[in-house]
C-alpha cells in the first residue's frame, strides 16, 4: 500500500517551498526508486523458485522493514537507505514466484505490463506535479477503497464472480492512480515531513502494484 498520515484536504498550501530543495528531493527520491527496483529485480531472480509459504514470510518481513524505516528516517538517513535496500530485496523474494510464473507462461505480458507501468507512472507523476487541488483527502479515501478491494479479492476466491480478475485489476489501477498522484504531489511539496527513502518506498510500492495489476490484465487477455 502507499503512504500513511496525510494532512487535511482542501487546496495545496501556499507555504514557500524551495524549488532547489524540491528538485534535490525529487532527484534523490528517483535515484532511490531506481535502486529499489534493482534490488527488487535481484530478489525476484533469487526467489523465483521459492515456495508460496516463504513468499508470504518475505512479504511480512518487507512491511516490517517499511515500518522500521518510518521510525528511523529522522534518526539516520544511512540506516533508512539500508532498510530500503532490504525492503526492495524482500519484496522481490516475495514476488519472485509470481513474476517467474508469468514469465514462463506469458512472457509478452510481462514486457507489456512493464511498458504500461512506465507510461502510467510517468503520466500520474506529471499530474501529481501539476494538480493544484490537495489530494490528501482523496488519498485517504483511496486507502479505504484499497481495503475494500482486498476484501473483494478474498470473496472472489470463494465465489464465482464473472470477470472478477479483470474487475479487481481495473479497480486497483484506479485506486493506485489516486495514490500515485498524491505521492508525486507530496514530493513536489517537499515530502511533507517524509524523507527521500520513505518517499521512494511509497512510489516503488505504487509502481509494483500497478505492474502486478497490468500483468494480471495482459496475461488474462491471452487465456
Amino acid at each position: 500500500m502507499s503512504q500513511f498520515g496525510y494532512p487535511g484536504g482542501g487546496y495545496v498550501s501556499r507555504a514557500p517551498v524551495s524549488v532547489r530543495g524540491t528538485a534535490t528531493l525529487f532527484g534523490t527520491t528517483m535515484e532511490l526508486v531506481a535502486g529499489t527496483m534493482g534490488c527488487f529485480a535481484l530478489g525476484c531472480y533469487l526467489g523465483r523458485n521459492l515456495a508460496p509459504g516463504l513468499g508470504i514470510v518475505f512479504f511480512i518481513v518487507a512491511f516490517a522493514v517499511l515500518i522500521g524505516m518510518r521510525f528511523t528516517m529522522r534518526a539516520s538517513s544511512t540506516v533508512a537507505v539500508a532498510l530500503l535496500v532490504v525492503f526492495g530485496v524482500a519484496m522481490g523474494l516475495a514476488t519472485g514466484p509470481t513474476v517467474a510464473y508469468y514469465a514462463s507462461t506469458s512472457p509478452d505480458a510481462v514486457w507489456e505490463a512493464g511498458g504500461a507501468t512506465a507510461l502510467f507512472m510517468g503520466g500520474m507523476g506529471v499530474v501529481g506535479f501539476s494538480i493544484r487541488r490537495d489530494m490528501a483527502h482523496a488519498a485517504r479515501l483511496a486507502l479505504w477503497a484499497l481495503l475494500a478491494l482486498i476484501l473483494f479479492g478474498v470473496v472472489a476466491i470463494f465465489t464465482q464472480i464473472p470477470h472478477a480478475d479483470l474487475i479487481y485489476s481495473c479497480l486497483g489501477l484506479a485506486i493506485f492512480a489516486v495514490l500515485t498522484v498524491a505521492d508525486f504531489q507530496r514530493l513536489r511539496m517537499g515530502g511533507r515531513g517524509a524523507s527521500a527513502p520513505v518517499m521512494a518506498a511509497s512510489i516503488f510500492l505504487d509502481a509494483l502494484n500497478v505492474f502486478l495489476f497490468f500483468l494480471n490484465i495482459f496475461a488474462g487477455r491471452r487465456n
